[in-house]
């Protein structure tokens, strides 16, 4: 909102305890979420049905009670992911009052392009995370099988696809970018 400000806000000593907060709380989630699997008593295959240590899959596994897991797993998900999401939509919600407050057509359409392509990785990174962790229980219910491909469909989608189109999606607002994107399809077109 104050972008003639953001060096002074944005100091180093800001955005390094921002950096190490992040990482802490990440250490810490991480460890009380393996802390409560491992306790669990596993007697059945042990091979886990996802492309990484998902703890989901893992927690699967467990042929015990796991709904203390799944409360600890719906406290973590509102705390490192609701409440972060929550922020960025008040933080997004004061932008765009202050982009409103800008007179010129152009000045707010320059503004809305940088804060479009940041929103596009926020809206499929936090939209996958929650269809994942936040979905009813009701769906466990259904064919096994099925609900295996669509989770490792998700992870994949935030794990990976997320991390891969956030530089596609932020250099597409580059002029010389976009004119190298669009001769590429036109040569691709034509040549056929």
């Amino acid at each position: 909102c104050n972008p003639l400000r953001y060096p002074v806000i944005m100091s180093k000593d800001s955005y390094v305890t921002m950096t190490a907060g992040s990482w802490f709380a990440g250490a810490v989630n991480s460890a009380v979420q393996t802390a409560f699997v491992v306790q669990l008593p596993f007697c059945r295959n042990n091979v886990i049905n996802h492309f990484s240590c998902e703890i989901l899959a893992v927690m699967k596994l467990a042929c015990a009670d796991i709904s203390g897991n799944e409360f600890i797993m719906l406290v973590a998900t509102t705390l490192f992911i609701l409440t972060p999401l929550l922020l960025i939509i008040i933080s997004y919600t004061l932008i765009m009052v202050s982009i409103l407050k800008i007179h010129s057509s152009e000045g707010r359409s320059k503004v809305f392009s940088t804060c479009s392509a940041h929103l596009t990785v926020v809206i499929i990174f936090y939209g996958t995370i929650l269809f994942m962790y936040m979905k009813p229980k009701s769906t466990e219910t259904l064919n096994s099988d099925d609900l295996d491909a669509t989770d490792k469909l998700i992870s994949m989608f935030y794990g990976v696809m997320t991390p891969m189109m956030n530089p596609l999606i932020y250099s597409l607002r580059n002029k010389d970018v976009k004119e190298a994107v669009k001769h590429l399809l036109k040569r691709k077109v034509f040549n056929k």
